[in-house]
């Protein structure tokens, strides 16, 4: 089940953030596998503001979660992350739709990410999910600022690509 986080599951978020975090140990991306996940006070903004998603089990605990934001007025997704007891069920893939459903009840029309073009779980599982490679060409102000952004943290020693695909599915 899908649900709007609330302050009881931040700290589990990070959890599912880190354990995640650990397959990018095996293509060698130790740094990624390192990153914290976002502080308590920012994922408790997300929840606040009622961008942030926890798919839950039978007694309530969260094992995946989304963060989404607003870039350039389109629905943006921050975060998936998916604890690996839970990987390979869809749970990522439903809660992407909760947000593509929420951009689309905000008036947006496309949802959009950043992610790592070869990272099996990444670029490649985005596109089975009707998301395409969006040129830097079509990329808006503040979604260039992001891809700078990663790029000066240092995600950018892997390939990076924006995203997206419509709020709409195709009919």
């Amino acid at each position: 089940m899908i649900r709007l986080a609330h302050a009881d599951d931040l700290q589990m978020m990070q959890d599912i953030e880190r354990a995640a975090g650990e397959a990018f140990r095996q293509l060698g991306m130790d740094s990624i596998a390192d990153d914290e996940p976002f502080p308590v006070e920012k994922l408790g903004t997300y929840a606040a503001a009622g961008r942030a998603w926890v798919y839950v089990d039978g007694l309530d605990y969260p094992v995946a979660y989304l963060l989404a934001d607003v870039v350039d007025g389109e629905g943006h997704v921050e975060q998936v992350s998916v604890h690996p007891d839970q990987a390979h069920q869809g749970l990522g893939r439903e809660l992407l739709h909760a947000a593509r459903v929420w951009a689309r009840g905000h008036g947006m029309h496309r949802q959009t990410l950043t992610t790592f073009r070869d990272v099996p779980w990444n670029a490649p599982y985005y596109r089975r999910l009707g998301f395409e490679v969006l040129d830097a060409g079509a990329w808006g102000p503040e979604l260039t600022r992001l891809m700078q952004h990663e790029a000066d943290v240092g995600l950018a020693r892997w390939p990076r690509v924006a995203m997206w695909r419509p709020v709409a599915p195709p009919t």
